[in-house]
């Protein structure tokens, strides 16, 4: 797992602009839903080109969180990226940022019906949860996905933000979200990426102004004040 690090003056600054070190210590858990993103095969499974070797170890801390979520009242949504219709729409993407064998190999493995599409068999995903496809870094930005108005439609206005990776889809649906006004929070251990480098640069980038950074068990904490609140 990374190790967090967020510096003193930055909690410091993020404290002074909202009057405390975690702008949304206190959580509704019926308004909550833990966004999993692009925990699958092709992200990683040792075999694919998209994997990334720091998502296994989190694997356990993501299954509590989701569990805690349920308990709690909330909703788990699983987010799974596919390629299907993105070739020539993201042809940017597709032809200019990679080469052709490792576009061609992303295009084939992530298809809907490949089975690198399909989340990793150690998640524990219930029946009750979502799963939502998304053609885009961002499950927020249009045209990749239905969630806003699949999470509206729920009452849903909180997210928990995990899976991987840190900085890439996990940092873009978090930054869209937070734009389309939802209250995001990245939970630092249900998330993953290739360094420590990379995972700080992000969550310090979205602590000091697009939303919160907690660990599962302030996560936890934060949702149980919810409820506590709103039995008060």
């Amino acid at each position: 797992m990374h190790k967090l690090s967020i510096p003193a003056d930055l909690t410091g600054r993020v404290t002074e602009f909202s009057g405390r070190a975690h702008p949304f210590d206190v959580m509704q858990p019926a308004n909550t839903a833990f966004v999993v993103v692009d925990m699958q095969n092709y992200f990683m499974h040792p075999d694919y080109q998209g994997e990334v070797p720091m998502a296994r170890e989190i694997v356990p801390h993501v299954n509590r969180m989701a569990a805690a979520v349920r308990e709690l009242g909330g909703h788990v949504v699983w987010i799974k990226n596919a390629t299907n219709d993105t070739r020539e729409s993201w042809s940017v993407f597709h032809d200019w940022l990679m080469t052709p064998k490792r576009r061609d190999r992303r295009y084939a493995t992530m298809d809907l019906a490949h089975e690198g599409h399909q989340l990793w068999p150690l998640l524990e995903v219930k029946p009750q949860d979502a799963q939502i496809v998304k053609k885009r870094f961002s499950a927020f930005i249009q045209g990749s996905s239905d969630i806003a108005s699949y999470l509206r439609g729920r009452g849903i206005d909180t997210l928990l933000i995990g899976g991987t990776a840190t900085n890439v889809c996990c940092e873009s649906t978090a930054r869209d979200a937070m734009m389309l006004n939802f209250k995001v929070t990245m939970v630092h251990d249900c998330l993953a990426t290739y360094t420590d480098e990379e995972h700080n640069g992000t969550l310090r980038n979205i602590y000091s102004l697009f939303g919160d950074v907690q660990t599962v068990d302030e996560a936890i904490a934060s949702l149980k004040r919810g409820l506590a609140v709103k039995a008060a």
